[in-house]
């Protein structure tokens, strides 16, 4: 079993649980450090390593009108100001490679959209800046064929990958889950990612926008755990319907606590006995 180093956790499938979380696109600078000291306290609280998750840019928009963010400079020194003040490692995501080494300067995590995963130069710009890489896997792929995504990432050098189940297609503005795809994604020997929040979205349900069914989240989130990951990803927000984007989709923080006191348990207890994915033969 692989394990990757970001910051000062070693993740993996076989490790304790991880923690990625954090509003979806920046807000400004006392907004991220208000979220990030909030989500700091609660993970600490349920005994979780955080990574600290916000967005400069969302360039996958239903609409050219959707809110994108404060771009890349401001938003760099955003994540800047919370690494260094609270000493929470930091993921954001890239777009394009020209924002990759800008990126990679200031973050522990760097991760790649779910619809960029099969642009091999993309890729492999982003696995050869030498960070820790969370891939995405696309609403349109087969979990098994995150395979090949891995290979190109690691031609590049870097085997610190992490792979991210975030739902599948399923006709129109709909997303479903297959918990298999967690066993089978672990076969890569790289660490198994769940989203639980983009995974219940709902891509242009709004028409001009992505709804979502928040409701259902935290139900992923506990189903996922109990199969052995190595990270949880959630999308939170103090006010999920006022924010500028993919609010339907991101819980509440004042559902936290409780969810992430069972995940905790949830995966102690799994790890106690299967040690993570892959699961043994039963």
């Amino acid at each position: 079993m692989k394990t990757v180093r970001i910051g000062p956790y070693n993740v993996g499938n076989h490790c304790p649980l991880l923690l990625i979380a954090g509003p979806c696109v920046m807000e400004g600078l006392d907004f991220a450090l208000r979220s990030a000291e909030a989500l700091q306290r609660m993970a600490a609280q349920a005994g979780l390593p955080l990574v600290y998750k916000s967005s400069f840019d969302k360039a996958n928009r239903t609409s050219a009108t959707g809110a994108r963010g404060p771009g890349l400079m401001e938003g760099l020194a955003i994540l800047e100001r919370v690494r260094t003040t609270l000493g929470l490692p930091v993921v954001t995501d890239v777009h394009t490679l020209e924002q990759v080494q800008p990126v990679a300067q200031v973050v522990d995590l760097l991760q790649t959209p779910a619809f960029l995963c099969r642009q091999t130069d993309f890729i492999q710009g982003v696995a050869a800046a030498g960070k820790p890489v969370n891939l995405k896997k696309g609403q349109f792929l087969a979990p098994m064929d995150m395979a090949h995504v891995a290979a190109k990432a690691a031609a590049t050098g870097n085997d610190q990958l992490l792979l991210c189940e975030r739902g599948t297609t399923f006709g129109y503005r709909d997303l479903v889950v297959d918990l298999r795809s967690l066993a089978i994604l672990s076969e890569t020997g790289y660490p198994v990612v769940f989203d639980a929040t983009h995974s219940v979205q709902r891509p242009s349900g709004l028409a001009a926008a992505s709804g979502g069914e928040r409701q259902f989240a935290p139900l992923l989130a506990r189903a996922a755990v109990t199969a052995g990951i190595a990270a949880l990803f959630l999308e939170t927000h103090p006010d999920p319907d006022q924010a500028p984007c993919d609010g339907p989709n991101m819980i509440p923080f004042d559902w936290l606590p409780q969810l992430l006191a069972t995940v905790k348990r949830i995966d102690d207890m799994i790890k106690e006995t299967d040690h993570g994915l892959p699961n043994p033969a039963v």
